[in-house]
């Protein structure tokens, strides 16, 4: 016998799966995040620097509830640096971000072909950012973002953390 679907099973199974749910979020909580290198038609990556954190990162953030990584991942590129990708975004790695709690999760993606609609102006959380030759990165580049980088160039095999 086969299971109904979501939209066909009664009030109670829907109230079991939610209870469940519900557990496994305060039981097992996760938190999830998206990161991408950024590449424009010149081969050039996107950097950023935060306020809040030293060092120049690939441009990212955390999911939002009822948010799918693409979603978060559009958003950010908007926010953080008014990019605008031109195809889909590659699924390239998911690392387990142990720096920042014994729960995160980085959805890695690689965005061909990026543009920035108009220049980001520094404000509270992004203090500068650019685009950057792969041999003249700046010199604080971050070791896990110089290692992202490693690792989609084929010099180095993707790590399981940040």
């Amino acid at each position: 016998m086969s299971e109904a679907p979501p939209e066909m099973r009664s009030w109670r199974s829907r109230l079991v799966t939610r209870v469940a749910h519900s557990y496994f979020a305060i039981a097992r909580g996760m938190t999830i995040g998206v990161r991408a290198a950024c590449f424009d038609a010149e081969g050039r990556v996107f950097l950023l620097r935060h306020s809040y954190v030293p060092g120049w990162h690939m441009p990212g953030g955390g999911l939002e509830r009822r948010e799918t990584a693409l979603q978060a991942l559009v958003k950010e590129l908007r926010e953080e640096g008014n990019l605008e990708m031109s195809g889909s975004p590659e699924l390239f790695h998911v690392y387990f971000n142990r720096q920042t709690s014994n729960r995160d999760h980085v959805i890695f993606y690689r965005c061909r072909n990026v543009r920035q609609v108009s220049p980001k102006k520094p404000d509270m959380e992004i203090v500068e950012s650019g685009f950057f030759a792969l041999d003249d990165l700046p010199a604080a580049t971050t070791p896990a973002t110089r290692r992202r980088l490693a690792e989609l160039s084929g010099s180095a095999p993707p790590a399981e953390f940040w």
